[in-house]
């Protein structure tokens, strides 16, 4: 059995741990080892789909060392006129990059791709079956948290009969390859996140007639409009006015549904069906040129999720929907980017398991606990200034999900070294743009008082919220 010593072993080469390590190796001079089974770095990423994007600008992923993209804005598209949403293959070539041209150069990186974590400082090798056992003079660090399921890796949660042409997105677009005589005549969309909307997006710029696209939906999605998270001082009064627009809603909100409701009419909030009320909210972020795109997919089946699909077509929990045998292509979106699963503490002695901080940014996340990790001594301490902010799944997530992102963000502004650092970090967006405002601009300035204004009656009213939610 080989052996190795190192300060920090980060399991996975994600976003997160990478985003981690890297700024580890900014702030300490410590050795560390990262443990992945991809070949590569960028964990899911690897086996997304061709067509998948961020959902946000490229200027608020990565690490913080290396930008992602050139900052440009799209002219063409759905996402026209806003910053350029780095694709999968971007965002693989760029981990990549960040692995040979920034950790690996270091001389403080050892990368162990193909390998399987067994616990206890060992690895093996998924490739020669050798171990390795790994002496760690500091912390482990488990950045697989966030279990991120994507539909190439993903075993659906309904049952399939034999002759049903069930594939993940993956597969679409190398429907070229196939005779004519065989490609597909509908397609059936099964599921209603994000990758769903992607796929629909997809096959209508691809070609596909609207009326041979169904959608299954078992719930519909509030969504973020992609306007009000753009960089920049050019949108500031979309990023921050919509920011205190938010604010002000959570303050004045007399319930659940009037929040959404404002956060709607304030254009913050996006629904595709303005006759249903969507039930769930998962912070996937939407063009409204997407929207428009996807309002096209009128033939939309809302009962309940798939149980089975067989020969006759689609088994409901609240019916039965028949498709033809032949030439029906039904596409597996169901797979979760982030299971649902309770937090912990991220700071646990000799472990380190990061969670979000700031929802919903992982990689925000990630840079900003390795950074307490650095420079703050007790677990105490570093968890008190990392709470771990829950992912929203059921709509009144989305309440706790805020209170918590705020505690936080107060708690940060009371550190006069972590604020600065978080100013300068390329992965923060606005507080770069805040501290570019001149003091004579009185415009931009009562828009950052109406958020201070807000603030403690959006907090105290959030609490209320929650306990009438619950």
């Amino acid at each position: 059995m080989n052996t190795l010593q190192t300060d920090y072993l980060v399991i996975g080469s994600g976003a997160v741990g990478l985003a981690f390590a890297d700024t580890l190796l900014q702030e300490t001079d410590a050795r560390i080892t990262i443990v992945d089974r991809h070949g590569k770095p960028g964990g899911h990423w690897n086996d997304a789909y061709a067509f998948v994007a961020l959902h946000q600008p490229s200027a608020f992923y990565g690490v913080n060392s290396l930008p992602l993209g050139s900052n440009r804005k799209d002219t063409v598209g759905v996402n026209q006129g806003l910053y350029e949403l780095a694709s999968g293959p971007e965002v693989s070539g760029y981990f990549d990059a960040v692995m040979r041209q920034r950790l690996l150069p270091s001389g403080r990186v050892s990368y162990h791709p193909m390998s399987d974590y067994l616990g206890g400082g060992r690895f093996v090798s998924m490739l020669s079956g050798e171990e390795t056992q790994v002496r760690v003079a500091r912390k482990t660090v488990d950045a697989t948290f966030f279990g991120t399921s994507v539909p190439a890796t993903h075993t659906p949660r309904f049952a399939v009969a034999d002759g049903v042409d069930l594939v993940p997105p993956n597969a679409l677009p190398q429907l070229w390859m196939k005779p004519a005589a065989q490609r597909p005549q509908q397609f059936v969309i099964v599921g209603a996140g994000k990758t769903a909307m992607d796929v629909g997006v997809w096959l209508l710029g691809s070609g596909a007639r609207p009326e041979s696209i169904h959608w299954v939906v078992p719930r519909d999605s509030w969504l973020l409009n992609r306007l009000h998270v753009q960089p920049g001082l050019e949108f500031f009064h979309q990023t921050l006015g919509g920011q205190a627009d938010q604010m002000e809603a959570f303050a004045a909100a007399s319930s659940l549904d009037d929040l959404f409701d404002r956060l709607e009419a304030a254009g913050i909030m996006l629904r595709i069906d303005r006759a249903v009320r969507p039930s769930m909210f998962h912070f996937a972020t939407m063009s409204t040129g997407e929207i428009e795109t996807l309002r096209r997919i009128t033939q939309v089946i809302r009962l309940g999720r798939v149980k089975a699909i067989d020969a006759e077509g689609l088994l409901m929990e609240q019916g039965r929907v028949s498709m033809a045998a032949d030439g029906t292509l039904y596409i597996d979106c169901t797979a979760s980017a982030v299971e649902p699963r309770p937090g912990s503490a991220i700071f646990q002695g000799e472990r380190i398991v990061p969670q979000l901080v700031r929802a919903p940014q992982p990689a925000f996340s990630a840079a900003l606990i390795a950074y307490v990790e650095a420079h703050y001594d007790s677990d105490e301490l570093k968890n008190e200034l990392c709470r771990t902010v829950p992912f929203p799944h059921e709509l009144q997530q989305y309440l706790h999900c805020n209170m918590a992102n705020m505690a936080n963000q107060f708690r940060w502004g009371q550190d006069k070294a972590l604020s600065r650092w978080i100013r300068d970090c390329r992965l923060d967006g606005f507080g770069k743009v805040i501290a570019a405002i001149p003091p004579d601009d009185t415009d931009k300035l009562a828009v950052l008082g109406r958020i201070r204004a807000a603030a403690m009656p959006a907090m105290s009213n959030l609490q209320k919220l929650a306990a009438q939610a619950t």
